[in-house]
């Protein structure tokens, strides 16, 4: 997935990723991004990191009874993220669907290697993931992460703060070292990968417009939907069942 097998497009579809460690504020930025595609009547479904039911249950209980080892905790994600991939990403991405993921196969990358995992083993892992259209990475300094994480969260959890690797028997300070590790990661990944970076520390809305600028170019011939609700557009486009049907506005799916 170098910078030029970005911009090749097997699907009518497109997919636009945010990566970024834990305080970036990629969800928002995110978030934001889905609202303003919906308001252009555009279709679009969303995609989280380790969401797939296949495996909720085994991650709940693993993490609750501190099982996981870091291979195990890799499948584990690997797991979900194919289920995901064949489940919902694919088939919205034949149907014409903007999909958003919030985290993507780079996450991967990033937790594991920190914790250890061989680095190539990862990517051939993960080597059936689609391309995404459009790659981000909100990078924000260490110390400014931490300080938004800690200020919004009661207490980190276990895995979360990286406790299995025995980085610091305290718990902020193993989730700094931790996120340390990820954020040294992504530093690898953008350049192998084309990761389009973008300054976490700026404006909500300068980081917005930056986002807007970029994808605007790649949504010319995706699915637009055309009166009544998402509900029914996903229903025509063949999605309804790999996708609960979120916001207003919008039935018969029409590619412009």
């Amino acid at each position: 997935m170098t910078p030029s097998k970005l911009l090749e497009q097997p699907y009518p579809g497109r997919l636009f990723i945010v990566e970024g460690i834990d305080g970036s504020g990629k969800s928002t930025q995110l978030d934001l991004l889905r609202k303003w595609l919906m308001n252009q009547g555009l279709l679009v479904v969303s995609s989280e990191w380790n969401s797939s039911p296949i495996v909720r249950a085994t991650t709940r209980r693993g993490k609750k009874r501190q099982l996981l080892s870091p291979m195990s905790f890799s499948m584990i994600h690997a797991a979900d993220f194919a289920s995901r991939t064949y489940s919902q990403i694919l088939p919205a991405l034949k149907a014409g669907a903007i999909v958003l993921a919030d985290r993507y196969v780079y996450t991967a990358y990033a937790r594991d290697a920190a914790r250890g995992v061989n680095r190539n083993w990862l990517r051939q892992l993960y080597s059936f993931a689609p391309p995404p259209t459009l790659a981000f990475y909100f990078d924000v300094p260490l110390d400014e992460a931490i300080r938004r994480i800690l200020i919004g969260r009661p207490r980190i959890n276990f895995y979360e703060g990286g406790m299995d690797l025995g980085l610091s028997p305290d718990p902020a300070e193993s989730f700094r070292l931790f996120q340390g590790l990820i954020r040294n990661e992504y530093g690898r990944l953008v350049d192998e990968f084309g990761l389009v970076r973008m300054d976490a520390t700026d404006s909500l809305v300068s980081q917005q417009q930056h986002m807007r600028e970029l994808v605007r170019p790649y949504l010319t011939g995706t699915a637009h939907t055309s009166g009544a609700g998402i509900g029914d557009a996903l229903t025509v486009a063949g999605l309804m069942g790999h996708y609960l049907g979120e916001g207003a506005g919008l039935p018969a799916v029409e590619h412009r």
